[in-house]
């Protein structure tokens, strides 16, 4: 099966050891990767400041650099969701509905597309440790997907997960809200923190880089020893 790989800015830019740990696990599943080079950021973060039209060009570039693409893979909840939106923001235009479209029904956040699409619930991986998981508001909320991430790591072997208190809260990232909004900001990812530690949970997954950062950074700042993994992390470790 041929993937395309929408690595997303975050990773690319800070964590890079992500994108290498999902094209490793793709290709352990039977997948063909590809890293189509023309891609760029996918327009949200101008798109949810206002600037929809200049937002737009960017959006029909990923267009156009995904169309070669049998299915399109990221590791980021937040950024294929907005993939996902280009089909409703390109609706009343001809020339570019049907593309957004066809992009839209061939993009999968990468736990979705191994649960749904390969139809595994096991990797194979082995991961030794207590993990809390971090739901991300744009994949639960606009994705949709919720479940595929846990039934992954319930069959990651010596892997306790933890239920998290409150997991549907954010963290207080929001992409400019993080920013424009800094000590409401804080204030809700040390709430996030507090939840987390309350599990005595040595490791906290997640499967947005945004929302790990965010919550990675103050768990630093705090001095706490909690590890912070992307699950791409976890489900290619053995």
């Amino acid at each position: 099966m041929k993937v395309s790989l929408f690595l997303t800015c975050l990773i690319d830019v800070f964590s890079s050891e992500i994108g290498k740990d999902t094209v490793e696990l793709l290709e352990k599943l039977g997948c063909e990767v590809d890293f189509p080079e023309g891609q760029t950021c996918c327009g949200q973060p101008a798109y949810n400041s206002g600037y929809i039209k200049e937002a737009k060009e960017t959006m029909k570039h990923m267009i156009n650099t995904f169309r070669h693409a049998d299915y399109v893979v990221s590791p980021s909840g937040s950024c294929m969701t907005m993939l996902k939106e280009y089909e409703n923001l390109f609706m009343d235009e001809p020339e570019w509905a049907n593309k957004a479209e066809e992009l839209s029904n061939k993009s999968y956040e990468l736990t979705q597309f191994i649960v749904e699409v390969l139809d595994i619930e096991d990797v194979g991986a082995r991961y030794e440790g207590t993990a809390t998981y971090h739901t991300s508001c744009h994949m639960s909320r606009l994705l949709g997907v919720d479940e595929s991430p846990l039934t992954l790591l319930k069959h990651v072997k010596g892997l306790h997960v933890v239920p998290l208190p409150f997991k549907q809260d954010c963290c207080g990232f929001g992409g400019t809200f993080s920013v424009k909004m800094a000590r409401i900001s804080e204030q809700m990812v040390d709430e996030k923190v507090h939840h987390i530690k309350s599990t005595e949970a040595n490791v906290l997954i997640g499967a947005d880089c945004g929302c790990l950062m965010n919550i990675g950074g103050r768990i630093n700042r705090l001095g706490n020893p909690i590890e912070v993994k992307h699950i791409a992390q976890i489900l290619n470790h053995s």
